[in-house]
């Protein structure tokens, strides 16, 4: 699992400012006919040295050091608690430079304890300001994480609604063909050891190249077409040149799935599907003989494209008329640099 970013700020911003802060303190001396060069450091000192002390108070009485619950409220308890704690440092601050530096006039205590009031109230906000932001951030960063996993959980289930069905209609099929002692019951057996074999080794796996999920296919169909006869029709004009791309595994077999569900398929009325490559995308088609009271949901369909944008960044396009629908994958030629 990845590890948390932890809330940082950086070094520069906490130097910079305090020593922007110093310098800003010190401007209205340069002013004062009757300053000092030791007035100037005086101030500039007790203005650096409180600043660092409220940067690094507040960073450390955040939530994420002190394990408390964030406070939605901007003005609260640990507020006044830096104020109250900053008068009294800059109260100290002050004796220690008079002592320090055994200056006999300064200006008055109130004008520094206004100044460390004002530089407080600045550091926190600004500080609380970065990391709500900070959560802000990784809540985004949890939410697209989880939304992840989501639909790694939905495509596991996704492309596991091709096994029960299949197996079941399929091993009906088989008992069939050991009825009538049909004698491609072997090549049957076969290939739905075949499929299988292809199911347990692509499971795992985001993506597969188009060559090994058409060879999938092959054994897929071949299993149709022993339940329907010919009263299932599949026409792969694929461009080879496009085999080196990738797909999510299990895509065609669900599509070609979803279009039997749907449509009426009987030697009366075969159901036709072309599978065939459209520009940069692999283009399932198949005419519309829509089934009594048949209605579709579009979950399938809603979760294969979630899945590609997910994997690819890219959408699965619809085209649908009267008589036909089409669903247009598109294909991951950057699987090799991946």
């Amino acid at each position: 699992m990845e590890k948390q970013k932890r809330f940082q700020v950086s070094l520069k911003v906490i130097w910079g400012s305090s020593i922007a802060l110093a310098v800003m303190a010190s401007i209205p001396k340069l002013f004062d006919a009757d300053s000092t060069p030791g007035d100037l450091i005086i101030n500039s000192s007790i203005t650096l040295l409180f600043s660092l002390f409220i940067w690094y108070y507040n960073i450390y009485s955040l939530p994420k050091f002190s394990a408390n619950h964030a406070n939605k409220s901007l003005f609260n308890w640990k507020l006044l608690l830096s104020v109250i704690l900053g008068i009294v440092l800059m109260v100290i601050l002050v004796i220690a430079h008079q002592e320090l530096f055994q200056v006999s006039k300064m200006d008055a205590p109130i004008m520094f304890e206004l100044r460390g009031v004002l530089i407080n109230l600045i550091v926190y906000m600004f500080l609380h300001l970065l990391f709500q932001n900070y959560q802000t951030q990784q809540m985004g960063v949890e939410l697209e994480r989880t939304k992840a996993v989501n639909l790694g959980a939905q495509y596991e289930l996704l492309k596991q609604q091709v096994n029960p069905h299949f197996l079941f209609n399929s091993l009906n099929t088989l008992k069939s063909m050991v009825d009538i002692q049909d004698p491609q019951s072997s090549d049957f057996i076969l290939k739905l050891s075949d499929f299988y074999r292809f199911t347990l080794e692509s499971r795992k796996m985001d993506l597969i190249p188009l060559s090994e999920e058409l060879q999938i296919l092959d054994s897929y169909v071949y299993l149709l077409k022993a339940r329907f006869e010919d009263g299932f029709v599949l026409e792969n004009q694929v461009n080879p040149k496009q085999y080196d791309s990738a797909i999510p595994p299990f895509t065609l077999q669900l599509l070609i799935e979803n279009c039997i569900k749907h449509n009426v398929v009987s030697l009366d009325k075969p159901l036709k599907i072309k599978l065939y490559t459209e520009n940069e995308f692999l283009v399932v088609e198949n005419k519309i003989q829509l089934k009594r009271g048949a209605v579709s949901t579009g979950v399938g369909l809603d979760n294969i494209n979630q899945r590609f944008m997910h994997l690819i960044h890219k959408e699965i396009e619809i085209d649908k008329d009267e008589t036909t629908f089409k669903v247009k994958i598109p294909l991951d030629y950057d699987y090799h640099n991946n």
